[in-house]
Formats: C-alpha cells, sequence, structure tokens
C-alpha cells in the first residue's frame, strides 16, 4: 500500500513537473512580449515611485548630500587651496536640475526592483535549482552597485575637490556651474556602482562557462592596463586622482572576481556531476 501511494505521489510529481516544462516551451512569442511588457511596467512604476520619494525630500538630498562634498572641501580648505563656488547660469537651471536628481536618484532607489523584474524575465529559461539564486543574485547585485556609490561619494568625490581646490594659480578663481558639478558627482557616483558589478557579471560568466579562472589568470596583466583604460574612460575629466582612485578597487575587484570564478566554475562541474 505504501509502496503504491508512493509511485502515485512519484508520477504525480513527475507529471507536474513535465506539466511546467510544457507550459514554457508551449509560451509564444508574444506571450514572452507581454511577460517582457510588464516586467517593464513594473520597473518603470518603482523609478516612478523612487523619484516621487526623491522629490520629497529633495531639499535634503541636494544640500545635505550633494553639494556637501563642497562644503566639506571649503571649510577644511589648506594653505594653497581655493575655495570652490558654485554658480547657477540658466534661468530654472535649479528647476531642472532638481528633476534630474530626482529621476536619477528614482532609478538607484529602484535598482533592486529592476533587477528583480530583469531577472525574473530570464527566470522560465533557467533551471529550477539556478532560479532559487535570483533572490540573492538580485541582493549581491543591488549591494555591489550602492556599494560603489558609496566608495566614489565617501572616498572619490572629496579626494578629488581637494584635487581641484589645491590645483592650478590663485589668480584663477575655482568658479563651476552648479550642472557641470551635478554632472560630475553624479556621473562618478553611477560609474563606480557599475565597475562594482564586475564579481557579479564574473559570476554569471562563469556559471555560463563563458569564463573561467585560468583565463583570468592568464590575461590578468591585460586586464589591469584595461582597468586603467576604463578609468579614465568612466571618470570625467582628466583629474588623475579619480581616475587612480577608481582604478586600485577595480584591480581589487579583478582578484575578487578571479576566486568567485573559480567557486563558480567548481558549484558548475558538481551539478554537471550530478
Amino acid at each position: 500500500m505504501n509502496e503504491t501511494t508512493g509511485n502515485i505521489t512519484e508520477n504525480t510529481a513527475l507529471n507536474d513537473d513535465e506539466s511546467d516544462v510544457v507550459e514554457e516551451r508551449e509560451m509564444s512569442f508574444l506571450d514572452h512580449l507581454e511577460e517582457l511588457r510588464w516586467r517593464i511596467v513594473r520597473a518603470l512604476l518603482g523609478i516612478v515611485i523612487g523619484t516621487a520619494l526623491c522629490w520629497v525630500f529633495i531639499d535634503h538630498i541636494m544640500e545635505n548630500a550633494l553639494l556637501q562634498p563642497v562644503i566639506e572641501v571649503n571649510n577644511n580648505l589648506q594653505p594653497g587651496q581655493q575655495p570652490i563656488n558654485l554658480q547657477n547660469l540658466k534661468p530654472f537651471g535649479q528647476l531642472f536640475l532638481y528633476m534630474e536628481v530626482a529621476l536619477i536618484g528614482g532609478i538607484i532607489l529602484s535598482i533592486p526592483n529592476i533587477l528583480y523584474q530583469l531577472w525574473a524575465f530570464i527566470a522560465p529559461g533557467l533551471l529550477p535549482k539556478e532560479r532559487r539564486y535570483i533572490k540573492w543574485i538580485v541582493f549581491f547585485s543591488s549591494f555591489c552597485f550602492l556599494a560603489g556609490i558609496a566608495f566614489a561619494y565617501f572616498v572619490m568625490l572629496p579626494a578629488s575637490l581637494k584635487f581641484f581646490a589645491g590645483f592650478g594659480t590663485q589668480q584663477i578663481e575655482n568658479n563651476i556651474a552648479i550642472n557641470e558639478y551635478m554632472s560630475f558627482i553624479i556621473s562618478v557616483m553611477l560609474a563606480a556602482g557599475v565597475v562594482f558589478e564586475l564579481p557579479m557579471v564574473s559570476w554569471f560568466l562563469s556559471r555560463l562557462g563563458i569564463l573561467t579562472p585560468a583565463f583570468m589568470r592568464h590575461y590578468r596583466r591585460h586586464a589591469i592596463v584595461g582597468i586603467l583604460i576604463i578609468a579614465a574612460v568612466l571618470t570625467p575629466g582628466t583629474d588623475p586622482v579619480s581616475q587612480i582612485l577608481l582604478a586600485v578597487p577595480l584591480v581589487v575587484l579583478y582578484e575578487l572576481s578571479i576566486g568567485i570564478s573559480a567557486l563558480a566554475s567548481r558549484r558548475k562541474k558538481k551539478n554537471s556531476e550530478e
């Protein structure tokens, strides 16, 4: 009796799994487009909510966050350094600037939701074992991105602004347009957030079998040269301080990615054997 019941349960489970596979295979191209449309709608809805939330606290974000690096530099000027003065040079310049900051802030706040919607769309093409890692992938991807932004804000920006304040002649004042300043700090933070995703990209490519730790070790020197070029491209202007401060953690992340690639490759080999 127990064997019969166990067989019935096992057959039912197998039938359920087979029905799930059939349903996934029967999804048409239009069904995938519909799924993609709703995922994009949910991602955009998250951005709208994040933007509205940032607009509510826009004064606090501007005065106590984005303008704070300049305030700190001006309050701690060393001999030979000049204060950095910010100016609005366009009619309604501050209004459009506030709107831009609120939108970018909304995108940053909704990064976890955007990543989740992306992986949820990809999930039907993954194995059941791989789907269990989606939440962890979203968590660590969001963590890496926000860690990059935090690194840029607390390390890269103060060092870069101190370099600006101390470089050049005393006869030239450091009067910077507010939109140029905001473009600089936002681009630096977003660039740092993107490059801090390197460990997650390495894990994903290693799971697909595209990247191996042996390959990364073999081309380590080439990667360091590429990192210096990437740091020069991602950091605005010709500020060597920002480039070096971005290149150093990139090298560290590359070494960390080798270990992550090795771990992912071992897991992939173990799953293949099972």
